[in-house]
């Protein structure tokens, strides 16, 4: 037996009414569904790089002046006149008492004084004019103001001296007629043996009325004087105190000085 379903038609009616309704509703697609704004978080002030090695600023460039070289204190060396190595006693002055001696021996010249003495010894036939003379003078006893040196251009007691004291000064002195006067006030030298044991190499140049004094080849000071313009050469010790000196000259060389216009 079959069996049918009777729907009515009010059924019928309400579903097509609920049918529409739903057409009627918007369709939500997942691409038309609205994103949620990102929240906005307030950033850090950045934080400053620290420079562990900066660049440092650059040195304004310095001028260097050139530096001019040293004048040439003893120029015009010319011929060698003469040298001596102290093997003739014939060419000096000699002389022996109980004051003092100056003798010539194992090739040099011994100055000997006792207290409060002077000595001088002079080359014999040597009259010069512009030279530069060197000898080697060294001390075997020798302390305080005692000196020692060279003498130039020498007639009879008028000539030039100049002077090394034990005490490690340096000076310049014309004697006239006996009459001594200081030409160039004692200034101190590093070359100047301060006293015994001690060996210094003494140079003069002389050019018309200028003298130039060296100790171990090093200028030490300059007179300018037009008393005596050529003479003898020689040398002296002398005590002031009340101790003997003892001075060893030796190795004399003296050379023309020429000097051009």
């Amino acid at each position: 037996m079959s069996s049918s379903v009777k729907i009515s038609s009010s059924s019928l009616f309400l579903f097509a009414l609920m049918v529409v309704l739903n057409a009627c509703q918007p369709w939500d697609s997942p691409s038309s569904v609205a994103s949620p704004l990102p929240t906005l978080t307030p950033s850090s002030p950045p934080t400053p790089t620290v420079i562990w090695f900066p660049p440092s600023a650059t040195p304004t460039p310095k001028v260097f002046l050139t530096p001019t070289s040293t004048p040439q204190m003893n120029p015009g060396l010319g011929a060698v006149l003469f040298t001596d190595d102290f093997s003739d006693d014939e060419l000096w002055d000699t002389a022996t008492s109980d004051q003092g001696s100056a003798i010539i021996t194992h090739n040099a010249l011994t100055l000997a004084v006792q207290p409060g003495i002077y000595l001088q010894s002079m080359r014999r036939e040597a009259v010069l004019t512009d030279f530069y003379a060197e000898i080697t003078a060294r001390l075997n006893l020798c302390r305080g103001s005692d000196n020692y040196g060279i003498i130039v251009r020498a007639a009879g007691n008028s000539f030039y001296r100049f002077v090394l004291s034990c005490n490690g000064m340096v000076h310049a002195e014309r004697v006239k007629s006996g009459v001594r006067l200081v030409i160039s006030e004692p200034v101190p030298s590093g070359d100047a043996p301060p006293g015994a044991p001690g060996e210094v190499r003494i140079g003069l140049w002389a050019a018309g009325s200028e003298m130039r004094l060296f100790l171990n080849d090093r200028f030490q000071f300059s007179v300018i004087e037009k008393t005596f313009p050529s003479g003898g050469f020689g040398v002296f010790a002398r005590s002031t105190g009340d101790t003997p000196v003892t001075v060893i000259f030796s190795d004399l060389s003296v050379r023309a000085v020429v000097l051009t216009p």
